[in-house]
């Protein structure tokens, strides 16, 4: 049989298939090849009851997510909060440079903004990231942002990612009451959310499959290198074909037109800081080296 892993929790991995589950375990082989089948995954397998089952092969990916660990993902609503934790340009854009690194499509959504009193800084959150391309969803009037949740969400796998206490689970108890996922306060030591989900699940809303994941604070950039940063940044691709030189790192460089956008207000100047700082981040990483195995 075939089907699509749901969830996977303690070992087990659970399989959809005409609406019924099936829980498996993967098999033994699995582990000597570095499979590791991951929620998302369309998978094959042999099962004599519901409750016993066997992995058989995990089928082509058309991608997959680290952290969190998705695989075949359409979409990501990046749930960002504009007070507790304090709305963080540099944690939105590390976010969407995964996303385009993986060619997932994404989506902000701005929580608790009944709690902010600066609303200007909608405005500028709002312009800075439409004007590039990127759809933003402000979770002010209740109602109205999640309808417009709603209308991204038929016939797609999305995962909702954040930081941790961002409203993630808040999100998808409102867009599906009678879930009841734990949510937690802001931690007042640490200033960030304490960890209320701990595994992934696909689960069922407005005819489309949604993933809620455990929070962080921080995120990787996982094989990503100097020369492949600034494609991820889409306002950047706009100018780069008018820059003096083919390869710019939008820099140093002479008649770099990146840079001269950036004076002229055309790229928000957040993101290019960002991209500055993530370039040095990629920059000072050293090489990992494996060791050779001994014949």
């Amino acid at each position: 049989m075939q089907g699509q892993l749901i969830k996977a929790l303690s070992g087990f991995y659970y399989i959809e298939v005409d609406n019924q589950i099936y829980q498996t375990r993967a098999r033994g082989n699995f582990r000597k090849k570095n499979i590791i089948p991951l929620v998302g995954d369309n998978v094959s397998f042999e099962s004599s009851s519901l409750q016993d089952g066997y992995i058989l092969e995990v089928l082509p990916r058309k991608n997959e997510l680290i952290r969190p660990p998705v695989a075949n993902v359409d979409q990501v609503i990046v749930v960002s909060s504009l007070v507790a934790p304090d709305f963080s340009y540099n944690l939105l854009d590390r976010f969407l440079v995964n996303l385009e690194q993986k060619g997932i499509d994404a989506i902000i959504y701005l929580s608790k903004a009944d709690l902010l009193d600066n609303k200007q800084l909608i405005d500028e959150i709002k312009v800075c990231y439409q004007t590039i391309g990127y759809p933003v969803i402000v979770g002010e009037d209740i109602n109205q942002a999640l309808q417009q949740v709603q209308a991204y969400l038929p016939g797609k796998l999305t995962v909702l990612a954040g930081q941790s206490g961002a409203g993630k689970s808040t999100l998808l108890n409102q867009l599906l009451p009678g879930l009841d996922l734990a949510t937690n306060e802001i931690s007042t030591s640490l200033g960030r959310g304490k960890h209320t989900t701990r595994h992934v699940e696909l689960i069922k809303v407005a005819d489309g499959l949604v993933a809620d994941t455990p929070g962080f604070s921080s995120i990787d950039f996982f094989g990503l290198t100097v020369n492949e940063l600034p494609k991820l940044f889409p306002e950047f691709i706009e100018f780069a074909n008018q820059c003096r030189f083919r390869e710019c790192s939008h820099t140093h460089e002479p008649d770099c037109a990146v840079c001269n956008a950036v004076k002229n207000n055309q790229i928000a100047q957040s993101r290019y800081d960002n991209y500055l700082m993530f370039l040095q981040e990629l920059a000072n990483k050293r090489p990992v080296y494996r060791k050779k195995n001994k014949k």
